[in-house]
Formats: structure tokens, sequence, C-alpha cells
């Protein structure tokens, strides 16, 4: 390969990078869907399974730190479906991705591939 070619694919290459960079960043919970889950919450907490155990049984800490932005969602990690209720309250999740609770957080992740773009941090149990 030539240089003129090398240097061709390499802004090419850096332009996607950075297209796919800016988009990571702009898919995220808006204002309205964060009270209205935040809300949903404190009124009607939703029972995971851990309760008053969740600091004790929760997800090991090496995984619970990999429930961030930018990260895909640990393999067969068990992921929990918003309740229809809050569900019906919400705007419909943009095409390609999905609201769903792990481990206390609900999380909009991308569903093909599975990479996480925004966490609600302990919105499930206040």
């Amino acid at each position: 390969m030539g240089f003129r070619a090398w240097a061709c694919a390499l802004v090419a290459a850096s332009v996607t990078l950075v297209s796919i960079a800016s988009a990571d960043t702009s898919v995220v919970f808006t204002k309205d869907e964060i009270t209205v889950i935040n809300d949903y919450f404190a009124r009607y907490p939703m029972d995971t399974g851990a309760g008053k155990q969740k600091k004790s049984k929760g997800l090991p800490p090496g995984i619970a730190k990999n429930l961030a932005r930018g990260k895909p969602l640990p393999p067969g990690i068990a992921k929990q479906q918003l309740p229809q209720d809050l569900i019906r309250r919400l705007p419909p999740a943009r095409t390609g991705y999905e609201r769903v609770v792990v481990d206390g957080r609900v999380l909009l992740v991308d569903i093909a591939t599975q990479v996480i773009h925004d966490v609600l941090m302990e919105a499930v149990y206040h």
C-alpha cells in the first residue's frame, strides 16, 4: 500500500471513529425520561429480588463497575424489563435501543451491540 492510500485510509478511519464517538454521546436519557423514571420508582420501588440484601448479594464489584456508559453489558447478565405501567408513561425508546434494569440501575442499551449509552444509578431503590 502506497503512502497516499495509507494516509487516505487513516483519515477515513479517523472520521469514522469521530462519528461513532459523537453518536455515542448523543443517545442518552432525556430530562423528561429521567424525571418520569425517578418519580415512578420513588412511588413504586421495584422488587428486583435483591431488596434489602442488595449490598450483600449485588453484583461483584468488577462486574458492577462495568455497568457504565460506553461499555458492553457483560455476557449473561440478568436484565429486567421496566414495569409496564412505567413503560406506558415514557415515550417509546429510540429505535434500536432498549431500557432495562440491572442491579438497581436503569440502563439505555443499544440492542445490536449491547453497549450501554446511559445509566441512571440507584433509580430503582431510592
